[in-house]
């Protein structure tokens, strides 16, 4: 046995320049990918290899699928800005005739009209408006959806928030004898001030709309460890279980809206502009007993990708 006693050796050695080879081959190999992924990143890929290996055929399909990638790009790029363009060309096009629409309509109710004639003035006027506020939520939806406009958040206080909810909401509520209240709050939260007012407006304009006369809608605030909760608190009818996961799609109209006026659009358009800024919007509710909307609002600056 003695005498192959130097084949345990051999077989050893034979065995760590294996490893050694394999090693080596494996760390090439990586480099290569690395190389590979790299150019992709850069947008300069290119195959290589034109052998019968593994790596040669990796290439091959990783160029099938950059290529399929860059066309898929170029294809939704090219949807956007049609899309923008026509956002743009429906904007500028329509905001014209409405505005002069609603200036004649304004004129003529200031004539010397019957009762009848004034009373059609007055809905030729109010359907002018609204027909104004649709075309112009609709271009901020598909602004928002599309990514032509994007919230810019920062760390700003929250109590202005809530009292500029209130004073734009404040002539209707007084019209309908509702108190409307903001109480005070100190702390702060990431948000865009402009997208966010108008996110948390729409929800205190939909408060209004549906709490009956006499009724009650508070706005108030509360800091957690990494959101700010914006809390809209009304004595309306309530919104059935059912109907909570449906009302902030677009143009969804709640069953016993009734006579209510409303597009459909406000809800939907808050929860778009929270979701943008890495917050959310959920609702409370139960019929007869009011409903209390939240807006959470990140601590810090959240990037949306």
């Amino acid at each position: 046995m003695t005498g192959f006693a130097w084949i345990f050796p051999v077989l050893a050695a034979a065995g760590l320049a294996f490893g050694i080879w394999q090693r080596c081959l494996l760390r090439r190999t990586l480099r290569r990918l690395n190389a590979m992924l790299d150019r992709a990143i850069a947008g300069g890929f290119s195959e290589e290899l034109f052998d019968e290996s593994e790596l040669s055929a990796l290439e091959t399909r990783m160029s099938r699928f950059l290529r399929g990638s860059s066309l898929a790009l170029k294809k939704a790029r090219g949807e956007q800005e049609a899309v923008k363009t026509l956002i743009s060309d429906i904007s500028h096009q329509t905001r014209t005739p409405i505005a002069n629409l609603m200036l004649y309509a304004s004129l003529l109710s200031e004539g010397d009209l019957t009762g009848r004639q004034k009373e059609q003035a007055a809905a030729l006027l109010a359907q002018s408006e609204k027909l104004s506020f649709l075309i112009q939520a609709l271009v901020k939806a598909s602004r928002l959806e599309t990514g032509i406009v994007a919230s810019a958040p920062a760390v700003n206080p929250v109590e202005p928030l809530l009292k500029h909810a209130a004073a734009q909401a404040g002539q209707a509520a007084a019209e309908k004898r509702i108190r409307l209240a903001a109480l005070p709050f100190q702390g702060d939260a990431a948000f865009d001030p402009r997208w966010t007012a108008e996110a948390l407006f729409n929800v205190v304009d939909n408060a209004v709309k549906y709490t009956p006369s006499g009724g009650q809608v508070t706005i108030s605030a509360r800091s957690f460890d990494f959101f700010c909760r914006v809390d809209v608190e009304d004595t309306g009818p309530g919104i059935p279980e059912e109907e909570q996961g449906k009302i902030f799609n677009r143009f969804y109209r709640e069953k016993a809206s009734g006579g209510t006026e409303g597009l459909g659009l406000g809800l939907y358009l808050a929860r778009e502009i929270l979701t943008r800024q890495g917050g959310h919007i959920r609702v409370v509710s139960s019929p007869g007993k009011g409903c209390v909307f939240s807006l959470y609002l990140p601590r810090e600056i959240f990037q949306h990708r």
